[in-house]
């Protein structure tokens, strides 16, 4: 399969997995609201070949399972998604092997990073049409308005890559982008984000900072900018280590940036230091319209695209998204990486339905009376994603923590609320979160919802229930003679308490 758009879109058709759509379609309101229908049912791709007002096709919800977000990552299985984050987890903390099998899988892990080296094309396909700034006009991008409630059309897939004016050092990130004019957006980004970082910086120099945004790439590359990792290794070599292969890159025509080869189009512009627009309301991943913020002003001057090319797109809100598939995967990858810097946390798990990082449910081989906050505290400050982690469930290793049932009924069963209950207040928050009680400040709640050991607990606890092992096999054994073969041997029908489809 080729290493971008056009190859992933081959394969999905191929599987089965993708809806040409012929009839003439609206990118205003109209897409979101055809693609959302899909996401909600777990539908095919789609591939919106007449969209008014724009010569260019438009793809959505390429990402909108888990399944395909595998096959865009070359691999078959999730369960492939954690070996993959066990080999990141070697480089995000090397430790000198023990052994010669340690020694051997350390090994091939840098040779796997040898192989995800960039690689560099002179004559890119990105840039085989040249679009100068005199005739550059953005709203022939179709670009989609999800929302009636939304300012205006936005992009929300684009990689936008900026560059440390110290170091040189790249950021490849995900931000929605908003249309102001024909020739400039508005970027909305966390202060936190590499993009924010290298303005600050520029506007430290009196330097403008350049701005590409690659629009139509490998799936793979936008799994890679997603994943907040803090490794010093650049989003291009992780997505070489994602794929398996080196990414192939090109010079912008007038920027000193790195974009993706075989991007469908490429935006080229800058930022000012300081000039700034309204950005906003527009529909975000909490499920409801976010404010209007001043965000920095993007000034383009040129584009640069394939022949023919292929818009592709995707849009926020409640979930399922295909943010939210996306968020499934990566929690996958980061998994093993987490272990790697808290030891005691055996798994953890983002629940989809709290957008996928506002409640985490952490799972430990409790040892030592405490150990749960120090968990919760320690996942906190990990990685800079759960910065913005409103509740963390601290659970014993026997609970399955993808299992809502299982999760209840330690809450209800092992937590005294002034006991095992804990908040943070006033600490960095997501300004999207109109819950805290000022913007961009609120507080965060861990919950020890583990099994009590002195001193945190003056009387002895419980034996929990549990059915005798003999029994229990001699059971088994004997199903099909009860008569009972047709039926799941220990499958709890969830249909039966509650948790079917809208009840």
């Amino acid at each position: 399969m080729a290493r971008d758009l056009r190859g992933f879109l081959k394969l999905l058709e191929q599987r089965g997995q993708l809806r040409r759509i012929s009839a003439l379609v609206d990118p205003d309101l109209e897409i979101a609201e055809i693609a959302n229908r899909m996401l909600q049912s777990g539908g095919p791709g789609l591939l919106f070949e007449n969209v008014k007002g724009s010569p260019y096709p438009v793809a959505v919800n390429l990402m909108g399972t888990v399944e395909r977000i595998c096959w865009a990552m070359n691999m078959e299985q999730p369960q492939e998604l954690e070996a993959l984050g066990r080999k990141l987890s070697l480089l995000q903390q090397p430790k000198p092997p023990k052994n010669f099998a340690q020694a051997v899988d350390f090994g091939k892990v840098l040779l796997e990073v040898l192989r995800a080296k960039p690689g560099w094309d002179l004559l890119p396909p990105c840039q085989q049409v040249v679009i100068p700034e005199a005739k550059l006009d953005l709203q022939q991008i179709p670009m989609i308005r999800p929302y009636p409630g939304d300012a205006g059309k936005i992009i929300t897939l684009g990689l936008v890559i900026t560059k440390d004016c110290e170091t040189g050092t790249p950021n490849v990130g995900v931000y929605r982008l908003q249309s102001q004019s024909p020739k400039t957006m508005s970027v909305h980004w966390l202060s936190v984000r590499g993009g924010a970082r290298h303005l600050r910086k520029a506007a430290e120099r009196g330097q403008k900072l350049e701005v590409a945004i690659a629009l139509g790439v490998d799936p793979l590359i936008i799994m890679a900018a997603a994943t907040p990792i803090p490794v010093e290794l650049s989003e291009w070599l992780f997505a070489g280590l994602y794929g398996g292969a080196g990414v192939n890159l090109a010079r912008c025509k007038t920027l000193d940036l790195a974009v993706p080869a075989d991007a469908e189009m490429i935006l080229e512009g800058t930022i000012t230091p300081g000039e700034q627009v309204a950005d906003g309301p527009c529909g975000d991943h909490m499920g409801y319209y976010g404010g209007v913020e001043d965000s920095p002003l993007i000034r383009f001057h040129t584009l640069t695209h394939r022949h023919d090319p292929i818009y592709l797109t995707t849009f926020s809100g409640r979930p399922p998204k295909e943010e939210a598939m996306m968020a499934i995967a990566l929690n996958r990858i980061y998994t093993p990486i987490l272990r790697q810097q808290v030891p005691e946390i055996v798994d953890f798990f983002l629940p989809m339905e709290a957008l996928s990082y506002k409640a985490a449910i952490l799972s430990i081989d409790k040892a030592y009376p405490g150990q749960a906050r120090r968990a919760a505290l320690a996942f906190w400050s990990a990685l800079p994603q759960f910065t913005y982690t409103k509740f963390v469930i601290v659970v014993d290793r026997t609970i399955n923590i993808r299992d809502p049932r299982q999760v209840v009924w330690a809450l209800s069963s092992k937590v005294d609320p002034e006991r095992d209950v804990f908040i943070l207040p006033a600490t960095p928050f997501d300004t999207l979160d109109f819950a805290s009680s000022k913007i961009g400040l609120g507080s965060r709640m861990g919950i020890d919802a583990t099994t009590k050991i002195p001193p945190e607990t003056n009387h002895p606890w419980g034996e929990p229930l549990e059915s005798d092992p003999a029994v229990a096999a001699m059971v088994e054994r004997r199903w099909a003679e009860y008569g009972l073969a047709d039926l799941t041997l220990g499958q709890v029908n969830p249909n039966l308490f509650g948790y079917e489809m809208g009840a």
